[in-house]
This record gives structure tokens, sequence and C-alpha cells, in this order.
């Protein structure tokens, strides 16, 4: 409810979720949010942590402030994202918002480390530490807080498909456990003498390390050039073969330039009797029809081939069946039939996923193998290519 309360007074036009400007306002909105909610956890529990001498508490709210730095990195990574193209940069500025996630992730790193490194000293040189009864209702309330900053990111991060809000959803639930763990070690270290103070620390440092490295996990793997999501795949090609002049589509590369920014290009094979400028006006008009469904700007290359020769069909076929009979996931394209008074010569490439565990003359050998039943002095050159996506 207050989410899309917040939403509503902050964002202009939060349905449009592709448009770089309704992205950064969300981003602002979710980093200013994260600030100020943040700060006032920090300087609530430090303020605990110095009175009574926890270490615990302190790591709690040294967390808390590395939370508000990240959000601050994630708003200016926001801002950034959204420039538009420029002459050195002309794919935009999407991806410094993985950047920023990074950044984030280094610095929640190293608080953690920081803190692992004085709690475990506190194990073996404990501190008495007194923590009063609303010390203890002030520590509690960051729970119910933390808890909807979670609700909160979560729902931002799946309406822009923003990894560095998701990230910051998922470090704000384990801050729940993180303040959870600080609670039971205060509550312990009131009743007895084990160093429940220092353990606790430890195991919030832990928490802490552990969140900064799935963040890094995140946001590295868009920057390194990961498989693009299969729905979105799957999307493109039905949106490609709606059009009656494709009759199949194949090499297939997408390349992502942050969240909602893709650029693709793809192989679409059409007969080779149309005319090449009717082709040309058609494979344009799919260009723009994805543009307007799909964030992907998509270039195709004409691959002509005779569809029409009920030979080339029937070898086609043929060498599609014996391709599907290894794994329904192989892919037959870019087919070519030559035939001269002596021989019939077949040319075409074979698409496999990279996950495959055969070898490429395994693969050979079986494909020969079948469509020689049908003509055994048929001659059949096939190049195997490992699949992209």
């Amino acid at each position: 409810m207050l989410t899309q309360l917040l939403v509503r007074l902050f964002v202009k036009q939060p349905e449009k979720t592709d448009n770089p400007a309704v992205r950064e306002r969300y981003g602002e909105l979710a980093g200013t949010v994260g600030i100020v909610c943040n700060v006032g956890l920090f300087a609530a529990k430090l303020t605990v942590g110095l009175i009574s001498g926890s270490i615990a508490i302190m790591a709690d709210a040294v967390n808390n402030l590395s939370d508000a730095g990240s959000s601050i990195v994630a708003l200016l990574g926001f801002k950034l994202a959204a420039k538009p193209a420029d002459d050195e940069h002309p794919f935009g500025h999407g991806r410094l918002e993985y950047v920023a996630g990074l950044v984030v992730a280094v610095i929640i790193i190293a608080v953690g480390l920081n803190f692992l490194k004085g709690s475990a000293e506190r194990i073996f040189h404990p501190v008495d530490t007194e923590v009063s009864f609303w010390g203890m209702v002030t520590i509690a309330l960051a729970v119910p807080v933390k808890f909807w900053m979670f609700l909160f990111n979560r729902a931002l991060g799946r309406k822009i498909n923003s990894t560095v809000l998701q990230a910051t959803a998922f470090d704000s639930l384990s801050d729940i456990l993180t303040t959870s763990v600080v609670l039971i070690a205060v509550f312990l270290d009131s009743i007895t003498s084990f160093p429940s103070d220092g353990i606790a620390g430890v195991i919030v440092a832990l928490l802490i390390i552990v969140g900064g490295i799935k963040v890094v996990r995140d946001t590295i793997n868009p920057l390194l050039g990961e498989c693009p999501d299969r729905e979105l795949v799957e999307e493109l090609e039905r949106k490609m073969l709606e059009n009656p002049d494709i009759c199949g589509v194949h090499d297939l590369i997408m390349h992502n330039y942050g969240p909602g920014r893709y650029f693709a290009t793809a192989h679409a094979e059409v007969n080779s009797d149309c005319d090449p400028v009717q082709i040309h006006d058609s494979l344009e008009n799919t260009e723009r029809q994805v543009a307007m469904a799909l964030p992907v700007r998509l270039t195709l290359h004409c691959d002509p081939f005779d569809r029409d020769d009920p030979e080339f069909k029937a070898w086609r076929l043929a060498a599609t069946r014996a391709a599907e009979a290894i794994d329904a996931g192989f892919r037959i394209y870019d087919f070519r039939m030559f035939r001269t008074q002596k021989y019939l010569r077949l040319k075409f490439n074979l698409l496999v996923p990279r996950s495959c565990p055969l070898s490429h003359h395994e693969l050979q050998e079986r494909l020969l193998k079948t469509l020689r039943q049908r003509d055994p002095n048929v001659l059949i050159a096939v190049v195997i290519e490992n699949s992209f996506v």
C-alpha cells in the first residue's frame, strides 16, 4: 500500500518501465527511501551500541550505514545509466547500473571483513556490555522497517527488472536475520558470561560477506555477457516468425547493454525467388514491430533458400528429422543442395546446445549414417556450431 502510494507520488507514468527516464525516477525513489531509512537505523543503533559497548550492535549499525552508502551509489548508477548514447558510448550507459551494483557489493564485503576481524577479537577478549530495555526496543524496531524495505525494493526491482534493486531487497532481508541474531546475543549476554556478543558479531559479519558475494555474482554476470532470458528469446523468435516471408530464423545473437536494453542480430530464412526489395522492406517492418513490442533493437540478415523445390524440401526435412532424432534441441540451418549428373551434394549447418555430450565427429557420423539410408551416394558436408543461447 505504502509502496504504491510512493510510486504514484514520485514516479510519472510508472507503467512505462522501458523508458530510461521512468527507470531513473524509480531508481531515485528507491535510493532516497534507502538513504533515509538506513541513516535513521544507523543513528539509532550506533547510539545504543556506543552506550552499551556491544560490538554486535555497532556492526549492525555500520551495516545499515553501508546500506545507506549503497543506496547513494545505486542512485548515482541509475542517473548515469539514464544518460543517452553519445559518440564514445553508442549503445548508451545502461551497464553503469551493473557497475553500481558491483560497487555496492564491494562496500558490503569490505564492511563484513572489517567486523569479522573485530568480532573475532571480541570472542577472545570479551567486554562487558549492558543494553537497556529501551535499547532492545530500538534494535527490535529495525526488523519491521527492514521487512518493509525488502518488500519495497523487491516490488520496484521486479517492476523495472533491476539487478541493483533486487540485490538491495536481498540485503534488506539478510539485515532482518542479522538484527535478530544481535537481539538474541544481547539477551544471552545479559544472563551468561558466554562471549555471545563477539560470536554474534562474527555471524553478522559472515552474513554480510555472503550477501556481498551474492550481489557480486548477480551483477558481474551481465557485465561478462550472460545468456539472455529464455522467455525473451522465445518471444523474439515468435515475433520474427509472424512475418509470412520468414520461413525460419537462426544465428540469433543478443547483447545486453543494461536492463531492458538488448541489441540482437539474426539470420532470417526467405524464399530465394522473392523480390529482394520487397524482402528488404518486409524484414525492416519486422525489425520495427519487434522494437515496439520488446526491449530489443533487432537487425535481420536475409538468408535465401529455394523452399518450393520438392526434392529440396524432402532432403531438408530428412536432415531436420535426423538431427532432432539425436536431440530435440538441435537446429538445421543454411541448408544447400547441389545436383550434378553424377551425384547429389548437401551442405548445412547444425546448431547444438553447449551441453551436448557428443563430440562433433560423433554427431557427423550419426547424421551421415541416417541420411545415407535415403541415398548411399549422397555427399554431405556438415558444419557444427554451439548455440549462444
